[in-house]
């Protein structure tokens, strides 16, 4: 559905302030004008343009429109609120400590200066009232997707008065050209997400000038084919009213996404910068600034300024927020349940190492299965659990028996269909495991992870709860051919902070890699085998222990101290297993040590650490991938510093030197 206003509007100059009422309004938003000008003035650095266009918005939707807490910022009912534009933040910043989330003045005129409460782009976990790290462009447009999804599942599964709540999502010109607002609005439009509000800061400029350099879409009938309700409201940015009556109307549609389009003013009423591309990114002059203020009617040479009336009016949402609340958590009472809660606390229920499953030593899987039975096993006990994946979701070990698929008709749903989205996908995940009450768990090919890195990067600096199945993991995958056979992904991955990145040998010890991802409640990678591997004896005695340590020893010579470390990962552990018995037989004696994840490995101490890699003793690393990194472990590498083939996995992985014979004879010349 696509509307458009008729109403007759004031020009976007012109705000009638008739009333007593109405004086205070305009003298609230134009305070936060001056915020906007101000912070980043003294910063040198910052976005001021955006923020002061999109004033009036955040007046009407933190005073208005919202139902919120600032004395409770977690409270789980609360409307969320993304700012996709996340250059914007002191708009953000300036609601936030208006309205009293615990934000100082001073924490204002601090903006982006070192060890602050507000930084350059909002982060979540850093600044209260912040409910998801935003910045690159377009990442806030799929994070209220997930927010979306998760609000409409919980409410589904636990009930209305448990949940039962909306989000609001602030997105610009930037937001919508980058390809992953396409993916999102399209999953979205698709499963008919009412409850999800997004409004389009149609301002027509950008970095490098006006929008129509490169960008010409017709916004409105885009997201109308999307499925999405759309309201063209027109060029009423100072128009409270008209604003708030659109945001109702949104409101009152319960069966679609959807996306109010407002015409604003980048910068204004700034006499020389109103519309241009140096608002957007750049700090006002002082001049600037003093003959902006005079138009607005602030003090023209105060800055920071916030009168008395301006504060109390904004803080009277504390107490209406605590109203609010205090009706919810009476109601809400007597309807929690031992699920709910542990849905909450992001924690399994029971149990949960009880029902983890074990694997029959000998026998031959793929860890990408193994996988499935871990998620099949434990899944009654993760009442929070969605999982899903980029349209491979067999392929993946995601698939989940019996359960409905995430839609309008079964929106409890807990298998998420994401289509050939990654990037969406990923962002989603993030939102979802912010929002709280949900464990996202999402799957494609390694390979593909490129396609997800920069939500992956935001879901590791943000601490998100989310678990990712990346599987068809080396150049054992084979027939498909380098361009699906990851070879740098690896290092890539364990090079970002914040991301564990888990490469289980086999089924055993990819089933104590599933617990810990799901316990220990920080971003996990699980990076897995496209083709059978052997369960193994050694992995079955001693992987409980040694996965949750990130390395150990499997095993070491049957006589004397080894002459030789074999350390490795993944489908390349039992080869090392074979090289030992090979280099037994030739009178050398080798350790062979399981390094499934490198973050954990690193967590423990030098002692235990020199334990296992020892000191002194020459240290071969066998991994089907490129050899980078491996330097702070090894002297010399089995590895594939160069792209992949076509042909089956076993040629591939013996023409670049994965068998036991191969991996014993460079041990050798290693020595």
């Amino acid at each position: 559905m696509h509307e458009s206003s008729s109403e007759p509007q004031p020009p976007p100059n012109e705000r009638p302030a008739s009333t007593a009422a109405d004086r205070l309004e305009e003298l609230c938003i134009n305070v936060v004008r001056g915020l906007a000008m101000d912070a980043p003035a003294a910063a040198h650095s910052g976005h001021t343009g955006t923020a002061m266009a999109l004033a009036p918005l955040a007046h009407v939707l933190w005073t208005k429109v919202m139902r919120h807490d600032p004395s409770e910022p977690t409270w789980p009912d609360r409307d969320r609120f993304v700012l996709s534009c996340g250059h914007a933040s002191i708009l953000l910043y300036s609601m936030l400590y208006l309205t009293g989330y615990g934000l100082t003045l001073q924490d204002l005129k601090e903006f982006r200066q070192f060890g602050s409460r507000t930084p350059g782009h909002p982060e979540v976990g850093h600044t209260a009232g912040v409910e998801v790290t935003t910045g690159p462009l377009g990442q806030g447009v799929a994070n209220g997707v997930g927010f979306g999804i998760a609000e409409r599942f919980l409410r589904s599964r636990f009930g209305p008065e448990l949940c039962d709540h909306y989000t609001f999502v602030v997105a610009g010109d930037g937001c919508l050209e980058e390809g992953i607002s396409h993916e999102a609005a399209s999953l979205a439009g698709h499963l008919e997400l009412g409850r999800l509000i997004y409004v389009y800061d149609d301002n027509h400029i950008t970095i490098d000038g006006p929008t129509s350099l490169s960008y010409s879409d017709d916004v409105p009938e885009r997201f109308s084919a999307y499925g999405w309700h759309v309201q063209d409201i027109g060029d009423v940015a100072n128009d409270t009213g008209v604003i708030e009556a659109a945001l109702r109307r949104a409101i009152a549609v319960d069966s679609q996404p959807s996306l109010i389009v407002l015409r604003s003013h980048i910068g204004w009423p700034s006499p020389d910068l109103t519309d241009t591309s140096k608002a957007h990114g750049d700090p006002f002059s002082p001049d600037e600034i003093r003959a902006t203020k005079a138009i607005l009617g602030l003090p023209e040479r105060e800055e920071f300024w916030v009168p008395d009336e301006v504060l109390s009016h904004y803080r009277t949402c504390v107490e209406r927020g605590k109203l609010l609340r205090a009706k919810w958590e009476r109601e809400a009472a007597p309807r929690t349940t031992p699920a709910w809660n542990a849905a909450q606390r992001g924690d399994p229920l029971g149990d949960f190492g009880s029902v983890s499953p074990n694997f029959e030593v000998g026998s031959e899987l793929a860890t990408r299965k193994a996988i499935n039975v871990c998620i099949r096993s434990t899944a009654a006990s993760l009442p929070g659990l969605i999982a899903g994946a980029a349209d491979l979701t067999g392929n993946t070990g995601v698939q989940l028996e019996g359960s409905d698929a995430q839609s309008a008709v079964t929106p409890g749903g807990n298998q998420l269909y994401y289509g050939i989205r990654e990037h969406a996908m990923g962002a989603i995940m993030t939102a979802m495991a912010h929002h709280g009450g949900v464990l996202p768990v999402g799957g494609t090919f390694f390979v593909f992870s490129d396609y997800m890195r920069a939500a992956v990067r935001l879901a590791a600096l943000s601490k998100a709860h989310v678990i990712y199945s990346w599987t068809h993991d080396s150049v054992g995958l084979g027939q498909d051919g380098p361009t699906h056979q990851p070879v740098e992904h690896l290092a890539s991955l364990r090079a970002m902070p914040g991301l564990d990145v888990v490469r289980p040998a086999d089924a055993n010890e990819c089933a104590i890699a599933w617990r810990l991802a799901v316990e220990r409640k920080l971003p996990a990678a699980l990076v897995l085998s496209r083709q059978d591997v052997p369960v193994l004896a050694e992995t079955a005695e001693r992987c409980s222990e040694g996965v949750a340590r990130g390395g150990y020893t499997l095993a070491d010579p049957d006589r004397g101290s080894p002459d030789v470390v074999l350390i490795s990962t993944g489908s390349e552990v039992h080869v090392c297993l074979g090289a030992r018995e090979i280099l037994s037989a030739r009178g050398v004696g080798a350790r062979v040590v399981s390094l499934p994840c490198w973050e954990w490995f690193e967590e423990q101490d030098r002692s235990y650490r020199d334990s296992v890699v020892l000191p002194g003793i020459p240290t071969l690393s066998v991994e089907a991938a490129v050899s980078f990194g491996w330097e702070r472990y090894a002297d010399d590498f089995v590895a594939i510093d160069t792209f992949g083939a076509s042909a089956p996995g076993d040629v591939v992985l013996e023409s670049f030197g994965f068998t036991p014979e191969a991996v014993a004879n460079r041990a050798e010349r290693l020595l």
